[in-house]
């Protein structure tokens, strides 16, 4: 018995894609990821899949005229990802990997850590050979991320692209701050605060479900570091979210053995604390600190 959602268009859709790949002698397997597969499909799922190609149809397999026969394509393309991206005439969105069958089904157990397929055999709509199977039934055990080398690297990167973010305000360039922030370290923040709630199974997507997965209080901590692009709401959002990253390095500290860069930290806090104070700030760049002395700023000009 195959697994169901709570959108029937869903469901459907993903049968006829069953039945549509069986009788394509030309596909090895096909193998679905995303919310479906893991039960959480709603009315605004898209529908995601790996279709492996046999080696030598590789280059033979229009992949929107394939796509074609699930239903009428309002989108198809390539997106900055290499995955053929098409939208449905329903609106249903999807996203289809095209893969040589060799290599592609190779790659499968090297997800371990980053796919979860709690069912794969629902998630198998195709096997002839029975490799996809045996590959894909080892990411049927949820594997979290190691806690103490996975802190250690969200702690530092969390340092590098925070650094970076008070340069680019100290040039007064807000709207890339602003994105920097939302696009860069905000995912970051997530995962880190994720890991010390023990709540990974949206790792890849660390603001899926939130509203359900984090307490209140990180939920109120992430919602203090956004903002509107206007200059002083996104530096007093990049001030909010350097302190939630400390508490949540500190916090990794206490539980881990992490080293954190004090000194760093502190430095990044002064600059950052100086975009609030000092009216001059945009247009300004750092000045090399003396030895055993805080980070100051000169202008540019």
């Amino acid at each position: 018995m195959h697994l169901h959602s709570a959108c029937p268009a869903l469901d459907d859709r993903i049968a006829r894609l069953r039945q549509l790949a069986q009788a394509d002698a030309r596909l090895e397997g096909v193998l679905l990821h995303g919310s479906w597969t893991l039960g959480e499909a709603d009315a605004h799922s898209d529908i995601e899949a790996y279709l492996y190609i046999q080696e030598d149809h590789l280059a033979d397999v229009d992949g929107p005229a394939f796509l074609e026969q699930l239903a009428p394509l309002k989108l198809a393309y390539t997106n900055m990802y290499g995955i053929l991206a098409v939208v449905f005439d329903d609106l249903m969105r999807g996203e289809f990997h095209l893969t040589a069958a060799g290599p592609g089904i190779d790659e499968v157990p090297t997800w371990q850590g980053m796919v979860h397929l709690p069912r794969p055999d629902d998630a198998i709509l195709l096997d002839r050979t029975g490799r996809l199977t045996h590959a894909a039934r080892q990411l049927a055990e949820f594997r979290p991320p190691r806690p103490v080398g996975t802190a250690q690297q969200l702690i530092d990167e969390l340092a590098n692209w925070t650094l970076m973010l008070a340069h680019v305000l100290a040039r007064g360039e807000t709207a890339r701050a602003h994105a920097l922030s939302h696009t860069v370290i905000a995912p970051q923040q997530l995962q880190l605060c994720r890991l010390l709630r023990d709540s990974t199974a949206h790792w890849l997507t660390p603001s899926r479900a939130l509203e359900q997965d984090l307490p209140a209080a990180d939920r109120d901590r992430y919602t203090a570091t956004t903002a509107a692009a206007r200059p002083h709401d996104v530096r007093t959002a990049a001030c909010n979210s350097w302190r939630w990253s400390q508490d949540l390095a500190a916090e990794a500290a206490d539980r881990w053995t992490i080293n954190l860069p004090h000194e760093l930290h502190e430095q990044i806090s002064s600059l950052l604390n100086d975009s609030l104070t000092d009216p001059g700030w945009g247009h300004r760049t750092f000045r090399q600190p003396q030895p055993g002395s805080p980070p100051a700023l000169q202008n540019a000009h």
